[in-house]
C-alpha cells in the first residue's frame, strides 16, 4: 500500500516551519496531507505554533498562551529559517503581507478548503497548557464552521494527550483520532485504552529502535501514521511495516521515493 505523504508542519525543512509559504510549499509539491500543531492565545485564537514559547521561531521570549494574536501578527515567524535572506541583493522584494506574522488555524484551513484537489489536515494539540479543555472545545468549534466535524472530513486530531483525545470523541465523535506516542512502554498500556477505530501515531526513532514495538503494531489492525520520516531507510522500514501515512519534513523528497517503487501518483 502507498503510505499517503503528510508535510510536517509544510515543507518545512525548506520553508520555515507552520507559515502559509511552507504550506502551499506542500501542497504545489503533491502532499496529501498537511500537519500542524495549534495553541490558544491569550485572546482565544488558535494558532499554528509547536513551541509554548517564542525564541525559536520569533526570537523572542514570549509566550503564545499570554499573547493577543494582533501582539503575535507583530512577530516574525519566517526569518529564522533564513537569517541572512535580508542581504541577498537579488532576492526579491518582501509584499507587506509576506505571510511573516503568526499562521491562524482559521487561515490554514480556509487555504485548504479553496484548493483545486483534496487535501487533509492532520492537527495536534499541545498538551499541558493553561487552558485546558478549552482548546479542543475551540477546535471543534471551529471544524464544525467548515462542516468538517463528521466522518469523511479532510481533517483528523491528533494528541499526546489521551485525555485530549477523549474530550474530542465526547464533542466530535466521528472525527478521526490519532494517539501520539514516543515511548515504548506506553504502547501496552495505550492499545489496551484507546477507542477501537484509533489511528496510532508512533515516533519513528522508537520504531527504528525497538523491533518489538514494530511487531506489536504489525499484528494490529489499526492504521499506523509514523512521524517525522526523513530518510529513505526510514521509509522503507514505514514500508515493510505497512504504514498508511508518513509525517515528513521533506514531502517532495518522500513522494520521489514513493515514485519509484509505487510509480508515479496521477
Amino acid at each position: 500500500m502507498r503510505p499517503q505523504v503528510v508535510a510536517h508542519r509544510g515543507a518545512s525543512h525548506e520553508i520555515a516551519e507552520h507559515t502559509l509559504n511552507a504550506y502551499l510549499e506542500a501542497m504545489g509539491t503533491g502532499a496529501g496531507g498537511l500537519e500542524c500543531d495549534v495553541r490558544l492565545t491569550a485572546d482565544g485564537h488558535l494558532v499554528c505554533v509547536h513551541d509554548r514559547d517564542l525564541r525559536r521561531t520569533a526570537a523572542t521570549r514570549g509566550l503564545v498562551s499570554t499573547m493577543d494574536l494582533a501582539e503575535l501578527n507583530e512577530l516574525d515567524f519566517a526569518s529564522w529559517k533564513n537569517p541572512w535572506a535580508d542581504l541577498d541583493d537579488e532576492a526579491e522584494a518582501a509584499d507587506e503581507d509576506d505571510g511573516r506574522g503568526v499562521l491562524t488555524l482559521r487561515k490554514l484551513l480556509e487555504t485548504v478548503a479553496d484548493y483545486d484537489r483534496r487535501i487533509e489536515v492532520a492537527i495536534e494539540t499541545k498538551h499541558p497548557t493553561r487552558y485546558g479543555g478549552l482548546v479542543e472545545k475551540r477546535l471543534v468549534d471551529m471544524l464544525r464552521d467548515f462542516g468538517w466535524d463528521q466522518a469523511g472530513a479532510p481533517v483528523r486530531i491528533m494528541s499526546f494527550s489521551y485525555t485530549a483525545l477523549q474530550r474530542v470523541e465526547r464533542l466530535a465523535p466521528e472525527i478521526q483520532l490519532v494517539q501520539l506516542f514516543d515511548k515504548p512502554n506506553h504502547w501496552p498500556v495505550l492499545k489496551r485504552m484507546i477507542g477501537r477505530d484509533w489511528i496510532v501515531g508512533p515516533g519513528i526513532k522508537m520504531l527504528r529502535q525497538h523491533p518489538k514495538i514494530r511487531e506489536s503494531l504489525g499484528r494490529n489492525s489499526r492504521d499506523v501514521h509514523v512521524w517525522t520520516v526523513n530518510k529513505e531507510k526510514d521509509l522503507d522500514l514505514c514500508l515493510d511495516l505497512g504504514v498508511s501515512a508518513v509525517i515528513s519534513d521533506k514531502p517532495r523528497f518522500m513522494l520521489d521515493l514513493l515514485d519509484t517503487r509505487f510509480g508515479a501518483s496521477e
